[in-house]
């Protein structure tokens, strides 16, 4: 592949899920540039050909298309609208992909700046965690500009298989704010089938073995179901993470006046996995709360 017809990708944020993405990008050619606050996890991707930048301002000064997935609202706010933000270096004509789970009104906010240097950013939040990162089959929800949204599309290709333009900027985060609605009450239901039919003296995996293949099956119950029975809790999306973004489905609500019970339940019960020490297991580890009778 000719790379000199392609154009310069900057990535920002290798954690569990980044570095899986950002190895998709340098494979199909495209000149890949990198920040992370712990440089030692961009090493694999340096070796690779990725070139190392020391801010997210030097980064975007030589990237036509910057991505980013990264922690937290406010990280989101610092990396782009900062003095050493992407805002700061990036060129005008230059498109941003916010991919973290962010605050739709930030998502916009950002956006609005970015147009006044004729900048278009996308939020594009994912959802499959690491094992769709690392098999690039993420669902991509995008909200923002439809020509940005052109212009990007075989990159968030590299990365996903299932991806849409959802509406205007913001509109990305509320579709993931919905996926992460339906998985809480979820990830109760898998937990408390499990704890049931190993009370009621069943085999546990048998069951989600012939139920997984009815009405109640889904990637919750025939993934996540079947490490909660082996005890591998180890995190492909952070049960600190995963708090966050109940929180800000439960603010954005709120800001709607709509009232979620099943959500606020789960906030109850993951915000007691936190207390108890258990913030950077995977968020299915919820399961050992039930096991120890303690929800």
């Amino acid at each position: 592949m000719n790379t000199k017809t392609l154009p310069t990708i900057g990535f920002i944020g290798t954690g569990i899920m980044g570095k899986s993405m950002a190895l998709h990008i340098i494979k199909a050619g495209y000149p890949l540039h990198v920040f992370n606050r712990s440089k030692e996890k961009t090493a694999s991707l340096i070796e690779q050909g990725a070139i190392w930048h020391h801010s997210p301002k030097e980064l975007a000064t030589h990237a036509d298309i910057i991505i980013t997935i990264i922690g937290y609202p406010k990280d989101v706010e610092e990396v782009y609208l900062g003095v050493d933000g992407i805002l700061a270096g990036a060129k005008a004509g230059s498109i941003a992909i916010d991919m973290t789970t962010s605050s739709p009104s930030l998502a916009a906010r950002i956006a609005k700046d970015a147009l006044s240097k004729k900048i278009a950013v996308l939020d594009a939040p994912v959802s499959g965690g690491d094992i769709g990162a690392r098999d690039a089959r993420l669902s991509i929800m995008v909200g923002g500009d439809a020509d940005a949204f052109k212009q990007v599309f075989p990159i968030l290709e590299c990365m996903g298989n299932n991806i849409a333009l959802l509406g205007p900027a913001g509109s990305g985060q509320h579709a993931k704010l919905c996926n992460q609605i339906v998985i809480a009450s979820t990830i109760m239901g898998v937990c408390e089938g499990i704890r049931y039919a190993q009370k009621s003296g069943l085999d546990a995996t048998a069951v989600l073995k012939v139920i997984g293949s009815g009405a109640a099956g889904g990637t919750q119950l025939n993934v996540q179901g079947p490490r909660m029975i082996k005890g591998d809790f180890a995190p492909g999306f952070m049960a600190e993470h995963f708090v966050k973004d109940i929180g800000l489905a439960i603010d954005s609500a709120e800001e709607m006046g709509l009232k979620l019970p099943g959500l606020a339940q789960a906030k109850r019960l993951y915000q007691l996995m936190l207390d108890k020490g258990m913030s950077r297991d995977g968020y299915h580890a919820l399961y050992q709360l039930y096991r120890a009778n303690e929800v």
